[in-house]
């Protein structure tokens, strides 16, 4: 009998295993990669929590207490998340510069970065607000600025001014000017009700309304006036005043003129 002869390999074959072998490959990795992430993304925030806890001990923790559990110098600071963080220490409120009825913003002390580390320390405090990513409170809908005009109108003129230009509340404390403060803050004093002001959580206010409110308060810093001189945009109180002071002046000034100027006087 004749032998068989051995069976001969496909000429792909070799091709074949090497792909099944590349796939397993990529499996695996596909895997493990996730956790590896995973694993970075946790030691990169717990750096920035224990960089956050030394900031705020050196900036805060006399009046917040050393863990943010406040004291009577300070309120505590478990709960408020990271976006009260943010618009508090990037809008220079604080570390306060003394107390009083309401801390006004000045100048900022710390960097953005620092300031992701102090918010990454009180955000281990407690869950509470999130400081937004800028898709949250950037418009791309031309129509955002008539919807955000009438939310302003319903929930933030009786403070800030129709035209949010602030106003005086009780107890010397005041709705501050929102003219040229950014986007970022807008929205986030919206998300935590900084000092006086109420807060807009997502259950209250959508991220979509604050949003819109956000963009009618930059068309109102970006856009000119098409009434022209705002009169500081007080509404009729200035109006009137400028009315009776420039346009009667002007009125007696053309009647004595008038009156110098007559048969009678010229004679006289």
């Amino acid at each position: 009998m004749k032998k068989l002869s051995a069976r001969r390999r496909h000429p792909l074959a070799a091709l074949v295993v090497l792909l099944l072998a590349l796939a397993a490959t990529g499996g695996l990795y596909a895997a493990f990669a996730p956790a590896e992430k995973a694993q970075a993304d946790t030691a990169a925030q717990s750096l920035a929590i224990d960089e956050g806890k030394k900031l705020f001990a050196v900036g805060c923790s006399s009046c917040h207490g050393l863990n943010g559990e406040g004291s009577s110098d300070g309120p505590s600071l478990v709960g408020v998340g990271s976006a009260a963080v943010d618009f508090q220490v990037a809008t220079g409120r604080m570390p306060a510069q003394q107390p009083g009825a309401q801390v006004p913003k000045k100048k900022n002390i710390y960097t953005q970065h620092e300031i992701d580390q102090l918010a990454a320390f009180v955000a281990s405090l407690g869950p509470g607000p999130v400081a937004p990513t800028e898709k949250q409170y950037t418009s791309t809908n031309p129509d955002d600025v008539a919807a955000g005009g009438e939310l302003f109108r319903t929930n933030c003129a009786q403070c800030h001014n129709f035209a949010g230009q602030g106003g005086a509340l009780t107890q010397g404390k005041y709705a501050p000017s929102l003219e040229g403060v950014d986007a970022k803050h807008i929205y986030e004093a919206m998300q935590t009700g900084p000092q006086n002001m109420p807060s807009f959580p997502d259950t209250t206010m959508p991220e979509e309304q604050k949003r819109q409110i956000v963009a009618f308060v930059r068309h109102l810093d970006e856009e000119p006036n098409p009434g022209g001189l705002t009169l500081g945009s007080l509404g009729p109180v200035t109006e009137g005043l400028f009315g009776w002071i420039f346009g009667l002046g002007v009125l007696i000034a053309v009647a004595i003129w008038v009156a110098a100027h007559t048969t009678k006087a010229r004679k006289s």
